[in-house]
């Protein structure tokens, strides 16, 4: 990385965030550290990861109708009957006679029962398209914890370059206002002699404080850069480890574009994903198909029964049989149904064609911004040179009369410009690399550890940060339930 020779006399800022490049005792993170940060912390890749499981679960459900579906009942009861009777007769003469034998009854009963039943399932269409559909989300969800992950990877590595980035444009900012600063007060001390006009200090005044302007709104941008590291780790970091000054910055390979866009049709999880939903529709249609046709089961039962009444003993029964029903006429839902999932598939099919088409777009929009980088660092390289030479030139032309003060203010502004730039270019091919690496599906660990031997362990940027409670990295969100043991 290319430095003015008086880079290293910054000003100490008065910023609730202060870094600078130092070579510190205690370890700095690298970027790899902090990515296994995030994989372990990230709420958001935890939740789609507790959502694929979920997914798995919803196959055993499924699987589970299919399987014999055994229960068994019982009751224990108190029966309490209470009846009376009265009757009377003519008798002889007219008169009215008793009927012997009508009485009040009072009879009190205690009984128990037991059921089991048993069914199995032999054919039914619907419940087996439920299993496949399963099945299929599973495939698509997987993908999408794939997606995730490699999401989180890049977002990693922005948000750890997005810090040496902001790092990098404050030092040329404080750099810059260093140097301005030191014209200024050269201008006012040759005005005081009457060597320049009062408008050559205006000038200067006018740069010192659009110099200053930008070293507060880098120092903003560097307080802000690293709270999104914050967020996808739970952890604060006391530093980070820098970028090399040599980093090999090279085309992608491979160098042709359409070998790329191939990789991404076949390895982009999002378009995999996509394909994987197409499939999903398609077992709704199946399920909704289904609907029409016949379902057959066995099943087997067994009552027991028993009561303490007198004269009376147990009693069983069993049974076993087969069970068969078709539905006939179901108010035109079923075929409303088999339309419905049908244009969702249909949907499902133009969205796949979206996300294939939204990939070839991007992975040549990156593959050409990432050789673009290549030679943009360079470019930025060599204005850095040329622009030194120039204010150099600048400020002897000034000491001679032939160049005003304007010329030396924006020969410096120049330079200070093409530091900061070539700084952004190199940090731009980094994430444009990635970025295309993602967009292929190839993304991974190994991309992120090799990035990371970029880095230099004798320099780090220490963030100085402000006096606050260190979140807690563990993720508190209370107690799963638990299944029945």
């Amino acid at each position: 990385m290319l430095r003015p020779p008086f880079a290293r006399r910054f000003p100490r800022g008065l910023a609730a965030v202060i870094s600078c490049l130092m070579i510190g005792q205690a370890q700095a993170a690298d970027l790899w550290t902090i990515a296994r940060d995030a994989l372990a912390n990230d709420a958001e890749l935890s939740s789609t990861q507790a959502s694929f499981r979920a997914t798995e679960a919803a196959r055993d459900v499924q699987r589970g109708a299919l399987l014999p579906q055994v229960s068994v009942g019982g009751n224990v009861a108190h029966t309490r009957t209470y009846s009376s009777a009265t009757g009377s007769a003519f008798g002889q003469g007219g008169g009215q006679a008793a009927i012997p034998g009508l009485a009040e009854q009072d009879d009190n009963v205690n009984s128990a029962g037991l059921n089991l039943d048993a069914e199995q399932a032999l054919y039914d269409p619907s419940r087996r398209a439920q299993l496949e559909r399963a099945e299929r989300e599973i495939d698509r969800d997987a993908l999408g914890v794939d997606a995730a992950t490699q999401q989180l990877l890049f977002d990693v590595a922005d948000a750890y370059f997005e810090i040496l980035r902001a790092h990098d444009v404050l030092s040329a900012r404080r750099a810059q206002e260093t140097a301005i600063e030191r014209q200024l007060e050269q201008a006012q001390e040759r005005f005081e002699v009457g060597l320049i006009a009062i408008t050559d200090v205006h000038e200067a005044q006018a740069t010192y404080d659009l110099a200053r302007a930008q070293r507060l709104a880098a120092e903003g941008a560097m307080q802000v850069s690293f709270e999104a590291l914050e967020r996808l780790t739970g952890h604060r970091y006391d530093s980070i480890e820098a970028l090399e000054n040599e980093v090999p910055i090279a085309p992608p390979e491979p160098a042709d574009r359409e070998e790329w866009v191939a990789l991404a049709l076949a390895n982009n999880p999002l378009v995999l994903a996509a394909e994987a939903g197409i499939e999903v529709a398609r077992s709704n249609v199946d399920i909704a198909r289904a609907g029409q046709q016949p379902v057959v089961s066995a099943f087997a039962n067994y009552g027991w029964s028993d009561s303490d009444r007198t004269g009376t003993n147990h009693q069983s029964e069993s049974q076993v049989g087969l069970r068969a029903s078709l539905p006939l006429y179901t108010g035109g839902s079923t075929q409303a149904q088999i339309r419905q999932n049908g244009f969702l598939l249909e949907a499902s099919q133009y969205d796949f064609e979206a996300q294939r088409r939204d990939t070839i777009q991007q992975v040549r929009s990156l593959f050409t911004r990432v050789n673009n980088d290549v030679e943009t660092v360079e470019a930025r390289r060599q204005a850095i040179v040329s622009n030194q030479s120039a204010l150099e030139a600048t400020r002897s032309g000034y000491e001679v009369g032939t160049r005003n003060i304007v010329d030396v203010l924006n020969a410096e502004q120049n330079l200070f410009n093409a530091i900061a730039e070539h700084a952004e270019a190199r940090y731009d091919y980094i994430l444009g690399l990635l970025q295309l690496q993602q967009q292929a599906g190839l993304l991974g660990p190994d991309s992120i550890q090799a990035v990371n031997a970029w880095l230099s362990e004798e320099e780090r940027v220490l963030l100085d940060l402000p006096d606050e409670a260190n979140p807690d990295p563990v993720m508190n969100i209370g107690e799963r339930p638990q299944a029945p043991s």
